[in-house]
């Protein structure tokens, strides 16, 4: 069922059992999750089904320490997300990932790999992927010219991926939403204000406004911010009605912890002989699954690295492309995905003879972030048009990022050594372990995590195990603002297993009615 919010009646009140706040890819799942249910589940999206500039304004915030893209750019703000330019990228994260690691401050989730698992595979579905399955000899079987570079994996292992077509939820779930007996979706229903009671500790209300000159109040039992990792902390930073530092942020996390994936040209790969290195290939709407070369869990804690992947390239397509942070430029998404997109295309059909493989290729890193408490959001004085302040990013990296890029290289070259299949080459930003500046081409992944840090320790983190907020019995956090180390894989099929995780939660205590 759907209602657009500039129709309404002013004034309005509208009513429910969940208000789920963001039609991306973390509110879509969770809605069609409650759909032919008994519940009546209100969906609030700020924007329409198409684009729309002055929606997407709403956006537009300032950055400031390492260089970023621009913000109105970096997430779209209709229904279905930025899902509309998703390029499918899918591989859960790995059993590391949640452990507390003695190198890496401020790391550890409350929940593992295991309690992912059984929604990674739910997820898989919603994404439109294949078997839940990650193993490399499963992909080989349907395909045995996916030989792997290096045979060992003691200290260099392949990663998998999959690919998702990739799945547009705006296109693909519309009707499902529009058509349900249950899922009442407003449109042009951006929430401005969150209200809760004189101590903060349930919510009563969210305030919604759009450009027509309309607000309407939405109550439920229970609700859940999926609004994306900048936005999630914007909405609690800018409910600051009943507290004055904003919801959940008693302890000053709110917004802290920001993380993205370091993504970063690195080094080159020469082989002796020529090789497609088939395993390796990716296809955009093509390649439905590839390896990445990673380093073994125990090699990571030897070394006191970060975890990352690197993915393999033919030189002379990779030269022909600008790096992410030059090329996506524009505050309109639209402008910078047709040059980022539109080069990556162009450069892509420069294909090899079938076969005959190429002795060069580029060495591409993507690498979690050190969870850092001063790369963060905050609210600027500047206000939106809807009269919300806008965000400000701060993008701050360590010297441990740069630290662990050098060492999975080292690793990477010597068992290419080893081998002898042929060398690795660092690219001059690497070769001095002194220098931890960064070269003008550092980009990011477009992966925003980690500003409603999970934690069981109200102390350390602004949401719990089940993705609830600390101190306030009915707001939940949906989607990768809920992180708490963000892995090497980008996050999308994550962030949508630990939706559908909370969603399970949400529904037992519907049933107990808490």
């Amino acid at each position: 069922m759907h209602t657009d919010g500039r129709f309404l009646e002013n004034n309005s009140l509208i009513e429910g059992d969940i208000c789920i706040v963001g039609a991306g890819a973390a509110g879509i799942s969770m809605a069609l999750d409650w759909n032919n249910t008994p519940y009546k589940v209100i969906l609030l999206e700020g924007g329409g089904f198409e684009y729309d500039p002055e929606v997407q304004d709403l956006y537009r915030g300032k950055t400031t320490g390492q260089p970023y893209f621009p913000l109105m750019s970096a997430r779209l703000h209709y229904f279905g997300g930025t899902t509309g330019h998703w390029a499918g990228w899918c591989s859960p994260l790995d059993p590391i990932d949640f452990s507390k690691r003695s190198w890496v401050d401020h790391s550890g989730w409350p929940i593992t790999k295991t309690d992912l698992d059984p929604y990674y595979e739910r997820a898989h579905k919603k994404l439109e992927l294949g078997p839940y399955n990650y193993k490399m000899d499963f992909w080989q079987k349907g395909d045995p010219a996916m030989a792997p570079l290096i045979e060992s994996d003691s200290i260099v292992w392949n990663k998998m991926w999959q690919f998702s077509p990739p799945t547009r939820f705006g296109t693909k779930y519309k009707m499902d939403i529009v058509k349900s007996p249950n899922i009442h979706m407003y449109t042009y229903a951006n929430v401005v204000n969150i209200l809760t009671n004189e101590n903060a500790s349930v919510v009563k209300e969210v305030i919604v406004k759009n450009f027509a000159g309309k607000q309407h109040r939405v109550r439920a039992k229970h609700f859940i911010l999926a609004c994306c990792s900048i936005q999630n902390a914007r909405l609690l930073l800018a409910s600051n009605q009943q507290l004055p530092k904003g919801l959940g942020n008693n302890n000053d996390l709110v917004g802290r912890y920001f993380m993205e994936h370091l993504e970063i040209k690195s080094a080159e790969l020469w082989l002796f002989k020529p090789d497609p290195l088939k395993l390796y290939k990716y296809e955009f709407g093509i390649t439905k699954a590839r390896a990445e070369l990673a380093i073994n869990s125990k090699k990571q804690e030897e070394f006191n690295i970060l975890n990352g992947t690197v993915a393999i390239t033919p030189l002379d397509v990779a030269k022909k492309l600008k790096p992410a942070i030059e090329a996506w430029n524009q505050d309109d998404p639209r402008k910078s995905g047709d040059r980022f997109f539109g080069a990556y295309g162009r450069a892509s059909k420069e294909v090899l003879v079938p076969g005959s493989g190429s002795k060069s290729y580029q060495c591409f890193t993507r690498i979690e972030q050190a969870p850092n408490p001063d790369s963060r959001v905050t609210l600027d004085t500047e206000k939106d048009g809807l009269g919300v302040p806008r965000a400000n990013l701060h993008w701050e990296l360590t010297p441990l990022e740069k630290r662990s890029i050098r060492k999975i290289y080292e690793l990477l070259g010597r068992e290419v050594g080893r081998a002898d299949v042929g060398r690795v080459k660092l690219m001059e930003y690497l070769v001095d372990k002194n220098d931890n500046s960064w070269p003008s081409f550092t980009g990011g992944g477009w992966h925003h995590m980690g500003t409603t840090r999970m934690s069981n320790d109200p102390g350390k983190g602004v949401v719990d195990s089940n993705c609830k907020v600390h101190g306030i019995s009915n707001l939940y956090m949906a989607g990768a603002s809920c992180f708490t180390t963000a892995g090497a894989p980008n996050p999308t099929l994550t962030l949508v297993a630990l939706t559908l995780r909370l969603s399970d939660h949400v529904k037992e205590a519907m049933k107990n009615k808490i």
